[in-house]
């Protein structure tokens, strides 16, 4: 700490705060803005270069530093990160294709048999990874990934592991997709990160490299928060993409990979609900180290309030949620097209950036256009006010398929508007039977009969709405999620020794 007390983070997001919106955003904005005593430096991996922030950026952060992972350009050739151009080319000097043969591919070697092994070696993950970053602190990246020897060693690696019914069908163009693919995710190996008091990365992937360089180098403390658990939404993911059966076992070993070396250097794991536990403990952390912290709401912004004169006699059903595939607003337009059956003039409000997946959003107006719902379902865009969203519905609706714990259902409850959500992550955790109806996910019809069952009955919307917004305030302010996190930073900020050699 510094001689003033205050707490130095080094915040790592993946793809979210400050330049995009959602929960996780939310969640970030909050802690930057809200906490007293500590100082954030943000290290924000995102696709490309991003020029305007999604949020106002608060007198707590000190700096922002960027790493474009998939920029046509490489990092240090679009983002000044304070080193010298003569620094740049002795590196890269110095990365003769003996130091590459001698001191990297060893190590490079033994990590990619390590996605590959039927039983990951964590003590091997561990000592490939460090050597690896040990080496890119003195010799260039680029020059070293894009090397001969590294590509003739990766496929000699992808010869031995891989079994030869596979191996003969594996295309080139896969196996180059796949080495393309790792020298992106391992990027910010090479790129310097400011000594912290903390490292508190968002999510158990690629965002942990920041924080191991702070631990391999002063052994700073690794704060983990976890949302919707990454590796099971990986899973998620890869297992509905388009990809080869090779590309998919790649991108599933290697996270894994990941989230195991995130859970075993972590010092605590914050997570938003109980339900993320089973998966944290299944990938090697220690129950001991984790301890659930619920997001939490202004409830003093997120109120009740009128619903609009224009929607007074439209029975309305809103929801604040992104347009892409986990929050499976395909189920959300199939359930209103069972509601409409019942209750012709309903409406769906859904307010959310429609350009984070547009061929997702395409194929949700697509839908809406199919099923006839041109007057009933409105994809509104984003909303810039998230507080008044809320008291335009009767409801609100959340139908993803994977959660952390969801702002937009405390939200809604603290805005004394009922839920009907699926029972995905630690969304059980906010509603109970008093303030709102789960049901189970993809399941369109459930979900469309606890819809009309709302709306349909005003005396139980108003009686669960004043339990909803009761039980956040018995349970998820802002206060409650802000004292936690000072609490958790203070915990955590004493000095240990370095555990690099000098």
């Amino acid at each position: 700490m510094t001689l003033t007390n205050t707490i130095n983070v080094l915040l790592i997001t993946e793809g979210t705060y400050p330049y995009n919106g959602g929960g996780v955003s939310t969640w970030a904005h909050d802690l930057c803005t809200k906490t007293k005593g500590i100082d954030f430096t943000l290290y924000s991996i995102n696709a490309g270069v991003e020029s305007v922030t999604k949020y106002p950026i608060g007198e707590n952060v000190k700096k922002i530093i960027q790493v474009p992972m998939w920029s046509p350009e490489e990092p240090f050739d679009c983002v000044d990160y304070n080193i010298k151009y003569s620094t740049i080319l002795k590196a890269r000097e110095f990365t003769s294709d003996d130091i590459i043969k001698s001191s990297f591919l060893p190590n490079f070697t033994s990590f990619i048999e390590e996605i590959y092994s039927e039983n990951q070696s964590l003590e091997n993950i561990n000592a490939s990874f460090y050597k690896m970053w040990r080496f890119f602190q003195k010799y260039d990246y680029k020059t070293t990934m894009t090397s001969e020897a590294v590509w003739y060693t990766f496929c000699d690696v992808i010869s031995r592991v891989l079994p030869p019914e596979e191996l003969n069908v594996v295309p080139l163009e896969d196996i180059t997709t796949a080495m393309r693919w790792i020298y992106r995710f391992l990027i910010p190996m090479a790129i310097e990160v400011p000594k912290m008091d903390i490292s508190h990365i968002t999510i158990s992937g690629i965002a942990v490299i920041p924080a191991l360089a702070l631990k391999y180098k002063y052994n700073t403390p690794i704060l983990v928060t976890e949302h919707g658990v990454f590796i099971r939404e990986r899973l998620i993911a890869i297992s509905s993409a388009d990809y080869s059966y090779f590309l998919k076992k790649m991108l599933i070993n290697f996270s894994e990979c990941i989230t195991k070396l995130v859970y075993s250097h972590a010092s605590k794991i914050s997570t938003v609900s109980k339900f993320n536990m089973s998966w944290e403990k299944f990938y090697g952390a220690e129950l001991s180290k984790i301890e659930v912290i619920y997001n939490g709401v202004d409830e003093n912004v997120f109120l009740p309030r009128p619903k609009p004169e224009h929607l007074k006699e439209i029975p309305t059903v809103v929801a604040a949620a992104r347009i892409f595939d986990l929050k499976d607003i395909l189920t959300m337009i199939k359930s209103c097209h069972e509601v409409v059956k019942t209750i012709p003039n309903v409406q769906y409000l859904i307010y959310g950036n429609k350009d984070a997946v547009p061929e997702y959003t395409e194929e949700c107006e697509a839908l809406i256009k199919e099923l006839k719902l041109e007057n009933n379902f409105f994809l509104k865009g984003f909303h810039n006010k998230p507080e008044f969203i809320y008291s335009e519905g009767d409801i609100s609706i959340l139908t993803s398929i994977s959660e952390g714990f969801p702002y937009t259902v405390i939200e809604s409850m603290s805005s004394g508007i009922p839920v009907v959500a699926t029972d995905v992550g630690g969304v059980t955790e906010a509603i109970d039977d008093t303030c709102g109806l789960v049901c189970k996910p993809k399941d369109h019809e459930e979900i469309a009969q606890n819809v009309i069952k709302l709306l349909q009955n005003e005396r139980l919307r108003k009686w669960m709405g004043e339990n909803a917004r009761q039980k956040v305030l018995e349970n998820f302010t802002i206060d409650t999620f802000i004292n936690s996190f000072e609490k958790t930073y203070k915990n955590l900020s004493i000095k240990t020794p370095s555990l690099i050699e000098s």
